[in-house]
């Protein structure tokens, strides 16, 4: 593993150690289950172990990590009935949010939601495409519909859910012709919100949800 480059010393440390972490854990550096070396992260980052204390207090409330009585830290793993839960809750939360997004969208947010779709569909595509471009595209089109609804408090909520998601590595769109289904359930997604059908935007949205949960569990 190469060594990791020192930390500068600042009052919001934990908070920058802390996103060091989670992308060690998303890119699987820190395997679902294994425990935290926090003498050894601590040293790698030049840090004393307060901060990187905090920062794993910040993953636990996000639930990529567990913390176990007299045992330390552990990246937290996710169980099938532990993703179906969270793809239940999404699929409530975002569901409602594109409902809201279609009455609550400008022409220029809709602009905006339809130029991440034309992105999605170059990502997507076998030739030119980039499966890791992809995931990122998706997670900012979600992101986008949340603000657009404008409950601070869902999208905060749906952030926590899909930290959880993240443990298990896009395992939905890794799914052979997935990723082309969720590009199709955008299309329609996209339309339902270009016509303002509300009803439509919240089915759709759910359904994309329930085929992401049947393509990963």
């Amino acid at each position: 593993m190469p060594a990791a480059t020192a930390l500068a010393p600042r009052a919001a440390l934990y908070q920058e150690v802390a996103e060091r972490l989670r992308q060690r854990i998303f890119s699987r550096e820190l395997a679902p289950g294994s425990w935290i070396d926090e003498l050894r992260i601590a040293q790698e980052l030049g840090i004393s172990r307060t901060p990187l204390r905090e920062a794993l207090k910040v993953l636990a409330a996000e639930g990529l990590v567990t913390m176990k009585l007299r045992r330390g830290a552990y990246v937290t793993e996710v169980s099938e009935q532990d993703l179906r839960e969270v793809y239940e809750l999404l699929a409530l939360l975002e569901a409602d949010a594109a409902a809201a997004a279609c009455s609550r969208a400008s022409a220029e947010q809709l602009q905006q939601l339809q130029d991440l779709h034309q992105q999605l569909e170059v990502a997507a595509d076998a030739q030119t495409g980039s499966r890791e471009r992809f995931f990122a595209l998706n997670e900012a089109f979600h992101r986008q519909l949340l603000d657009i609804s404008g409950n601070r408090w869902r999208a905060q909520v749906v952030s926590d859910l899909r930290q959880v998601m993240k443990l298990k590595r896009h395992g939905s769109l890794l799914r052979e012709g997935r990723l082309h289904e969720s590009l199709l359930e955008h299309r329609a997604l996209m339309a339902a919100l270009e016509q303002r059908d509300a009803d439509a935007a919240r089915s759709l949205m759910a359904q994309h949800f329930e085929h992401g949960m049947q393509a990963a569990i």
